[in-house]
């Protein structure tokens, strides 16, 4: 239960919700109570001849006391009057009474149950909104670990399970305990003796109950698990459908869905089988322990028909079982929750995995506002690792304001890592990065990052308006900088073609846009910005021909005036840079502008512009 309390946190401040919900279960519970003591009087009333001493005892108007039993005879008094004008009258009284106090514990239910719905979609909305937040704020390294699917499954299903099960079923558990104390109170007011043997018994069916819920939890975890797996595969799916069809990998991919989807079947049917035996257990045991009841019960009142020492008469007994019939349904609910669970707990347990990972990159304690940046970038001895892998040694290097640096290598030299390290998407493991010689880590993200603006090879758009995706993270914008900006990157022209110009929705990932136009709209989301320095990742290594020629016209009227990093393949991009930093085995090997490098004999740099001449 350590996994709900946490999660019960979210639902702070309890008080408005438990008061009423409390206070409306106590009433709904005493009339629910008083509904099936009424069966007594009415039997009574309906069966047994009273004595003239009985009559007597009731023929005045008891004296006031606060206590149960004035009360039990107030209402006697008033049969016994109303019988004694009209026999009828007293019935309909009685009936009358019944018919109300199953409205009023209906209603008194209804209120409570509203009370506990607030609280539990209040707690499901805050934890999503918890996960959420908190990827939003790890680390870069942690989404190279962890599968999509799976993220999405902790976020959509686990959550689901929070809300469709855990929750519910807490709500049980807050809620039947006490349904059940009223009622064991009204047992006991009946008959003590009986009474005991009933929690006598009670627990005895109970052990099979407890044992079965108990295996749950295993299952609810494969589950879970198995459901990240199958988004993933479908993700995976949908994004390379073309491939897949293109190498023929149709049957590989069905198949591999198919398996998982089979695990998935397989845990989902171990979980129905324990879990439906929980139900079983409580409706066999229920009926059980009814019947031992009956016989211990109904044993009491014939042997002792006569004189009758036990004081229970039969109108109580049946007024007995009834009540205990209704102590059946919360125990059985209870049965239930307590079965679900271990199913939410397995959820629980994901969700809580997400939210204690700890954020490895975050503003330092006294870390202040970047409010400008006026002179140099500086890597000085920086170093980097993926957990025991190094991937960067002793970089050294300075762009200054206005400058354009190139990086240049083969694959997996580090270049983007270089890139991801200056917006501190990961911290440098060795070395410092500085910003008008001021350690980057000494500065807020948010203003370190409002500094630079991105155009990276993977273009990520979004499936919203063009408009929105160019304005991104600023709502306020008007049309007029949105238009600017499109027209520094060469966009303007193919907006306004499409059907609803700057509103024409671009759907999911920019698909109904060419590889160029949106390649153009993302230089116009980075000029929009209007960064004071700019990072480009390979902008222009997925065009063509002619998408690159409007691409690079446009990144040559973003660069003008900047402070930018360039990470290319295509060499005859950089030719301009004010200096080129050849990387191999993540260091710097070789260094300096184009025209110095290809002077070199022997340089990297000048084999790979003679290789790019000779493609």
């Amino acid at each position: 239960m350590k996994t709900y309390r946490r999660l019960l946190r979210f639902a702070k401040p309890y008080s408005k919700f438990t008061l009423p919900f409390f206070v409306f279960t106590l009433i709904a519970v005493f009339f629910s109570v008083f509904q099936f003591a009424l069966i007594i009087p009415l039997l009574n009333f309906l069966f047994d001849n009273q004595s003239a001493e009985t009559m007597r005892q009731y023929a005045t108007a008891p004296e006031f006391s606060m206590s149960g039993t004035y009360l039990k005879d107030l209402f006697y008094y008033q049969i016994y009057h109303l019988k004694t004008q009209n026999p009828v009258y007293a019935l309909y009284f009685i009936a009358a009474l019944i018919v109300l106090a199953v409205i009023l514990t209906n209603v008194f239910r209804y209120l409570a149950q509203r009370s506990m719905v607030s609280a539990r979609t209040l707690l499901v909305k805050r934890i999503r909104e918890a996960i959420f937040e908190k990827i939003n704020y790890l680390h870069m390294g942690y989404f190279t670990k962890e599968k999509k699917g799976d993220l999405l499954s902790r976020m959509n299903s686990d959550v689901f399970e929070i809300e469709a099960v855990a929750a519910n079923s807490l709500e049980i558990l807050f809620k039947e305990p006490y349904i059940m104390i009223g009622y064991f109170i009204a047992l006991f007011a009946i008959s003590v003796k009986l009474t005991l043997f009933t929690l006598l018994i009670i627990p005895i069916s109970a052990i099979g109950i407890a044992l079965v819920t108990k295996k749950l939890r295993k299952e609810a975890s494969d589950m879970q698990s198995s459901i990240g797996r199958l988004l993933t595969i479908i993700d995976e799916t949908l994004m390379g459908m073309r491939i897949i069809r293109s190498f023929n990998a149709t049957d590989f991919v069905v198949k591999r869905f198919r398996k998982e989807n089979d695990f998935y079947r397989q845990a989902s049917l171990q979980g129905f089988k324990k879990r439906e035996l929980a139900p079983i257990f409580s409706e066999v045991s229920g009926v059980i322990v009814v019947a031992c009841i009956l016989i211990y019960g109904g044993s009491m009142i014939l042997k002792n028909q006569g004189a009758n020492p036990s004081g229970l008469q039969a109108s109580e007994f049946i007024a007995f079982i009834a009540i205990f019939s209704q102590v059946i349904r919360p125990a059985k609910a209870m049965v239930v929750a307590l079965a679900n669970i271990q199913r939410g707990q397995a959820s629980g347990s994901r969700i809580l995995e997400v939210l204690d990972t700890k954020i490895e990159v975050d503003d330092h304690p006294n870390a202040v506002p970047l409010k400008s940046f006026n002179y140099a970038v500086e890597f000085n001895d920086v170093c980097f690792g993926y957990s025991d892998k190094p991937v960067l040694t002793d970089i050294n290097f300075t762009i200054g304001k206005g400058k354009t640096i190139a990086l240049v290598g083969p694959s997996g030299v580090g270049k983007s890592t270089i890139a991801d390290l200056l917006p501190r998407f990961y911290d440098v493991t060795g070395g410092t990065i500085t910003i008008d010689g001021q350690n980057i880590r000494d500065f807020t993200m948010e203003s370190l990052r409002s500094q630079m603006s991105f155009v990276t090879q993977d273009i990520i758009l979004f499936n919203d308006s063009i408009f929105n995706n160019i304005a991104l993270g600023k709502p306020d914008a008007s049309i007029e900088e949105v238009m600017r900006a499109a027209k520094i990157a060469n966009a303007h022209e193919f907006i306004i073609d499409t059907e609803e110009g700057y509103e024409t929705n671009i759907g999911d990932r920019g698909i109904r846009l060419s590889g160029g136009q949106r390649q153009r709209l993302s230089i116009a989301r980075a000029v929009f910005k209007n960064p004071a320095i700019l990072i480009l990742d390979e902008a222009t290594s997925a065009l063509d021909t002619e998408s690159e020629k409007s691409v690079q016209d446009a990144l040559n009227n973003l660069m003008q005036g900047r402070t930018t990093l360039v990470i290319a393949h295509r060499l005859s991009t950089i030719k301009e840079a004010d200096e080129i930093l050849i990387l191999q085995d993540g260091k710097i090997v070789e260094r300096g502008n184009h025209f110095d490098l290809i002077e070199i004999e022997e340089s990297i740099y000048k084999k790979l512009t003679q290789l790019q001449k000779i493609a």
